[in-house]
């Protein structure tokens, strides 16, 4: 994902995520439509409201990852979505431990401070 977006627009991407029932956009929405349409992350649908494309679900998806990542490095017993936790397993990126509970590998962390890096 080489497009960045401000933590007010994944926000809104999130918001469009849980669906809208009308044409009327929350404040926030209404703010960063135009980027995240440009983007390719949100596109009208037939019925005039907008909705998530693949690549917003993806980047949706990438978000939850970054943040469950995140959240295993202060607290190792936190409960993570089952698809998210699958996907970091499958990666390498985490590992379960005995006791149930899951710690971040090296390879994780590595990732997590290269895109910490990023501007």
């Amino acid at each position: 994902m080489t497009e960045t977006l401000s933590i007010d627009a994944l926000e809104a991407l999130a918001e469009i995520g849980r669906g809208l029932k009308s044409r009327r956009l929350s404040p926030r929405v209404f703010r960063h439509i135009k980027q995240l349409t440009g983007l390719k992350f949100v596109a009208y649908g037939r019925n005039g409201i907008p909705e998530l494309t693949d690549k917003g679900r993806d980047a949706l998806f990438l978000k939850s990852c970054i943040d469950a990542i995140r959240l295993l490095l202060r607290k190792p017993d936190a409960a993570i979505q089952p698809r998210v936790l699958a996907f970091l397993l499958r990666k390498g990126h985490i590992e379960a431990r005995d006791d149930g509970s899951h710690a971040v590998t090296a390879k994780g962390a590595e990732s997590l401070a290269d895109i910490d890096a990023q501007p």
